[in-house]
């Protein structure tokens, strides 16, 4: 293996979030690149030419990099890219290999503090950059609840250890089908309990119960820890158990009901039509009831252009009623058009995704990262 320096993902991350002018070269094959590639900070300069491509070309000129700034260069797993990285070198650049390629970059996690409440004294928004993800720690007297985490919970623990926090309880809002989730994980590592809706924790292709251990979140309920409370809330659509949680009246954890620029997807579960008519009922509650000041916590997003200033994924709800497509429809049967229009077709994956959170099929982790491979297509549009 050729000896070059390296540069690990969580590194790259950090710096591009920061904007520092990096450029990143994606080395891997066209079809590789369009599933999935870096697409992550403010002032990121992507290239992307196939290796093969780049060892015939008789300059550098062609791959439009600035020989003046630091170049990463990242493949699928980290070794064909150190390869590139010392072609590159030999020509005079700066370049540096993505140690464990995309496969690593999908597991890199960006824990964002946000501003407390009168009673939940931390809140973290753990942003999976590769997926588009977005997952939460709330603490509040040392006792912290975790929402919507992905199968790597070593970020969780480590911010659960810098908080000094301790886990008393897990949610999903949903039953997710882009990525595996963590919290049966995590309910049976640090033995609390795992909360979902009843109807998510069957199947909604042909209403197997699930093969895990859960307790019930239902309309009305309120998961107490500290001196806070999660009020929840059904917002079905997306999925038939869909839940937004209510923190300290400052927060609406939406899962996948509500984004900063559209809503999830009401045909997972291969009932598009009647279950669009139920995401428009759940948004229409929404508009009658939430302040215009609640902030919005989603669980995904789709580009850089729903982040606010200090990069979180987060918006007031009277803007996001004014500028999301969705929201500024106000007629059910425009809604409903415009869902029918704007859908495209799932990845596959999908299903196998959401019958392994339900417990009724079991993957390899080599299985989960194929599966898992790329950003989420959750949002309508």
């Amino acid at each position: 293996m050729v000896n070059v320096p390296e540069i690990v993902p969580e590194e790259l991350a950090q710096r591009l979030d920061r904007g520092e002018p990096l450029q990143v070269l994606d080395i891997r094959a066209p079809e590789k690149v369009s599933r999935a590639r870096i697409a992550f900070g403010p002032s990121l300069d992507f290239h992307a030419t196939p290796g093969s491509v780049m060892y015939r070309m008789p300059s550098l000129e062609p791959l439009g990099l600035d020989p003046g700034r630091p170049v990463a260069v990242v493949c699928g797993h980290g070794n064909s890219s150190q390869t590139a990285t010392a072609f590159l070198r030999e020509r005079g650049l700066e370049a540096y290999s993505v140690a464990g390629g995309m496969a690593a970059w999908e597991t890199v996690h960006i824990a964002r503090a946000l501003s407390p409440t009168s009673r939940i004294q931390h809140l973290v928004q753990l942003d999976r950059l590769g997926k588009g993800a977005l997952g939460y720690v709330l603490v509040s007297d040392g006792d912290a609840v975790i929402v919507d985490p992905g199968r790597h919970l070593q970020r969780v623990q480590a911010v659960l250890s810098e908080l000094g926090a301790t886990p008393v309880a897990v949610i999903d809002t949903h039953m997710h089908a882009d990525y595996l989730s963590g919290a049966r994980t995590a309910a049976a590592q640090w033995r609390i309990p795992y909360f979902v809706h009843p109807e998510d924790a069957v199947s909604p292709y042909d209403g197997t119960p699930g093969r895990l251990a859960w307790r019930p979140a239902r309309e009305g309920d309120a998961i107490a820890f500290g001196r806070a409370l999660l009020r929840v809330q059904h917002v079905p659509g997306h999925t038939l158990g869909s839940l937004a949680l209510i923190a300290d009246d400052t927060y609406a954890l939406t899962g996948d009901f509500v984004f900063v620029q559209s809503v999830g997807r009401p045909d997972l579960g291969g009932q598009a039509a009647s279950w669009a008519l139920r995401l428009w009922q759940s948004l229409e509650r929404a508009r009658r009831e939430w302040s215009g000041d609640l902030v919005i916590l989603p669980a995904h997003y789709a580009s850089e252009s729903e982040r606010r200033a200090d990069r979180a994924i987060a918006g007031r709800f009277d803007a996001i009623q004014a500028t999301n497509p969705a929201l500024t429809i106000r007629e059910e049967a425009a809604f409903l058009g415009w869902i029918e229009e704007s859908l495209t077709t799932p990845p596959d994956a999908y299903r196998t995704i959401k019958l392994a959170n339900l417990g009724l099929t079991e993957l390899s982790p080599e299985d989960a990262e194929i599966l898992e491979s790329g950003p989420n297509l959750c949002a309508v549009g």
